[in-house]
């Protein structure tokens, strides 16, 4: 009998994320009915089992995995890029105009500031510094645009860097603005499901002159393991109408302003004082 080929990386990789959609389509399933369905042996599935737990992205327990809940899965890149693109380039195009010329920028790893690639080209002479490999590819072919990328711990599911690296560098820096979003926000507070990325933030808020915060209606009314403040340290706060007026009041409570975007509609930003 021939030898069996060696997967590559990439197909191993490819396998995994098969894996993974399995999982999250099952909520949870037995190790064993995991390896009989995609045709691997118990021992291959419990090493890729352990890999996609060594990334976060579900749980391996006694003979199964399970998968997060929703609000953990949305933290991967692969699962949020796509998700919510219409309030995600409003939200972008309503921060554009106040972004000056000979600006430099602090811009996360938050991929609703994707859409910021295709608007930051027209202005002249931009610094972005960003810990976002996915946001510095955009950005490349953006003229006048230099970019500085924060180096650190790789993760390969938020295609970005952690870690003391980061945060060190971002402390000898110093920006005009930070644009940034969140995961998770309840009555104005701010959470992130892994502690490391907290932190970047915390960091970004510490460097930047001022921050605006955009998040739409989908990270309203969540919580999530590692809180980092609240958004009475913004300067702003940009949402899409479809948030609950219950989250706006208490961000406006902070005397934070609230500027509302409705999707697909230009021009349609509201001020909530």
């Amino acid at each position: 009998m021939p030898a069996r080929t060696r997967l590559s990386q990439a197909e191993v990789e490819q396998r995994r994320q098969a894996i993974l959609r399995h999982v999250v389509a099952c909520g949870e399933i037995r190790t064993d009915d995991l390896a009989a369905h995609f045709g691997v042996s118990l021992m291959t599935m419990h090493r890729d089992l352990d890999d996609l737990a060594a990334r976060h992205l579900l749980r391996k327990e006694r003979g199964r995995a399970v998968a997060f809940p929703a609000l953990t899965m949305e933290t991967a890149t692969r699962f949020r890029e796509s998700a919510g693109l219409a309030a995600k380039t409003a939200l972008c195009t309503a921060v554009a105009h106040r972004i000056t010329p000979g600006s430099t920028l602090f811009i996360d790893d938050s991929t609703t500031v994707y859409p910021l690639a295709d608007l930051l080209s027209g202005i002249a002479q931009l610094t972005v510094v960003t810990n976002s490999i996915g946001l510095a590819q955009r950005l490349g072919a953006a003229p006048g645009v230099e970019i500085t990328l924060l180096g650190g711990r790789y993760h390969s599911e938020f295609n970005s860097c952690t870690g003391p690296e980061v945060v060190a560098a971002l402390s000898r820096l110093r920006a005009d603005l930070a644009l940034m979003s969140a995961t998770a926000v309840l009555e104005g507070r701010l959470f992130h499901p892994l502690r490391e990325y907290a932190e970047v933030k915390e960091a970004m808020l510490a460097s930047a002159n001022k921050a605006v915060l955009l998040a739409d209606h989908s990270k309203f009314g969540k919580t999530a393991t590692y809180a980092y403040g609240t958004a009475a340290v913004y300067a702003s706060v940009i949402t899409d109408t479809a948030t609950a007026e219950g989250e706006i009041t208490a961000i406006r409570a902070m005397n934070v302003p609230v500027e509302t975007v409705t999707p697909g509609k230009p021009g349609s930003a509201s001020s909530h004082p």
